[in-house]
């Protein structure tokens, strides 16, 4: 407060009279006498409330007081109350709006994992039963990757019927073709790019079903997971990806738990050729998703089913004539064409498409962490599958192993800054618990200064 100010309080009284309501000290009739300006009442308003106020803060010298400060603020308060529904509509609508997508991705995202995960158990299942009546996997797997064929024409379906600008089939074909660069498919862009991923492909998925010969669903599910933690290992090694120490942590985990697998029933027999070959089909399936990336970066929508369409082309033009090879050297023998269990196949080869598609349509419309979740989620499906239907019993050791390889994948869903997101998650909370903290010290000092303020001012009636 300034020296002037200082000396005016001092001049005047701590307590003025007031009139009680209703009763006027003038006589009726009369003018009223013009009074000093500086005993005269400021302006009063409808309801005369900011006077009063304004006088105990001149009084108290509340918080560097200037004259009016109570019904500015009042005014400022009522413009901005005036101002504020627009604003707030405004800024509610697209923070619902931003929820409600959220919202919807999300559940989404949750029916795509149980779509993907309801999937490829069910491949797996229907491959076991097939194999009582039908024991020919590689036959199986060049059958099912014909179905591939289907995903070009599929896309192009839904590209029709959801978008307003539709293009010819071979136009949009060419664009789907720049994914093997500008000059688009060729002769010899179709050999160099899609012999060697669809070679790994179908030993991927022939390794997969060998493995299902050896071992339960349970059991082959859960090893292939273990090609989460080679993918890791060989972008750090070829691709010089970012090291992680978590993600070694979880490549450990995961060799842990094959090692175990392996030793449950002995190193010998059958039990460690199906965990050799559901190891190797994983180890495969690693190096066709790092090569993918490494020759053919990502790949969207339209570019992926493609891409799946020719790897289809590839396998009925090239690939066709192993199954005959294995046919006639009888390694893989059947009878007449009428007598194949063509429902059984059928079935495989529809689930194994659909969940390639899941796959692919799923990373676009939510969250990619959400479509390796529903791969691990076969686990435990397949494993109440086991349990129920085929009444297996597992013994502790591949329960652990199991578990340590669930374990192991879901520490390589973690993204690449979690511990600089941890920390700083961490930080903030302790920084708006120490804020809390510091505004009930505040607000409790501040309740405390005006009531002994309060107390000290004093306002008498006059009768």
């Amino acid at each position: 407060m300034s020296s002037t100010e200082i000396q005016n309080l001092g001049e005047e009284p701590c307590f003025r009279l007031e009139h009680l309501p209703g009763k006027s000290p003038h006589l009726a009739g009369k003018a009223s006498p013009q009074v000093n300006s500086r005993w005269d009442a400021p302006q009063v308003t409808a309801n005369g409330v900011h006077d009063i106020e304004d006088r105990i803060l001149r009084i108290t010298g509340y918080y560097g007081y200037n004259p009016g400060y109570s019904s500015h603020r009042r005014e400022e308060g009522s413009e901005s109350h005036a101002e504020t529904p627009v604003s707030e509509t405004s800024g509610d609508g697209t923070a619902y709006q931003t929820c409600a997508n959220t919202v919807l991705k999300v559940l989404g995202g949750l029916l795509v994992v149980l779509c993907v995960s309801s999937s490829w158990v069910g491949t797996t299942q229907v491959v076991q039963l097939t194999f009582k009546s039908f024991s020919c996997p590689f036959f199986i797997t060049w059958f099912s990757t014909n179905w591939n064929i289907l995903s070009f024409p599929l896309y192009y379906s839904g590209h029709v019927a959801t978008t307003r600008e539709k293009q010819t089939p071979i136009q949009k074909f060419r664009e789907c073709s720049r994914l093997f660069g500008e000059d688009g498919m060729s002769l010899k862009v179709f050999l160099k790019r899609t012999a060697p991923f669809s070679i790994l492909w179908t030993l991927t998925n022939y390794l997969y079903l060998l493995a299902l010969r050896k071992l339960t669903a349970t059991d082959v599910s859960a090893l292939y997971c273990c090609h989460k933690a080679f993918v890791f290992l060989l972008s750090w090694i070829v691709l010089k990806d970012r090291f992680m120490g978590v993600r070694i942590v979880a490549a450990i985990m995961a060799i842990t738990g094959i090692v175990m697998m392996a030793y449950a029933d002995g190193f010998h027999g059958d039990s460690f050729m199906g965990v050799a070959l559901a190891v190797g089909s994983a180890s495969t399936s690693a190096l066709y998703k790092v090569l993918f990336k490494m020759f053919l970066g990502s790949a969207n929508l339209g570019e992926a089913a493609h891409f799946f369409s020719t790897m289809g082309f590839f396998n009925l033009i090239f690939i066709s004539c192993v199954p005959l090879i294995l046919y006639f050297t009888r390694v893989e023998h059947w009878g007449s064409l009428s007598s194949l269990p063509w429902g059984y196949l059928c079935g495989v080869a529809g689930l194994w498409l659909v969940f390639n598609i899941l796959v692919n349509v799923g990373v676009v419309l939510t969250y990619p962490i959400l479509i390796s979740i529903g791969t691990l989620l076969s686990v435990p499906g397949n494993a109440a599958i086991d349990v129920l239907k085929h009444e297996v019993i597992f013994s502790v050791v591949r329960l652990a192993a199991t578990c340590i390889i669930c374990l192991g994948f879901l520490l390589l869903l973690l993204p690449e800054e979690w511990d600089t997101v941890t920390l700083r998650f961490l930080t903030t909370l302790a920084d708006k618990k120490t804020e809390e903290h510091g505004e009930e010290l505040t607000e409790s000092s501040v309740h405390t200064r005006s009531r002994s303020r309060a107390n000290g001012a004093v306002s008498i009636p006059l009768a």
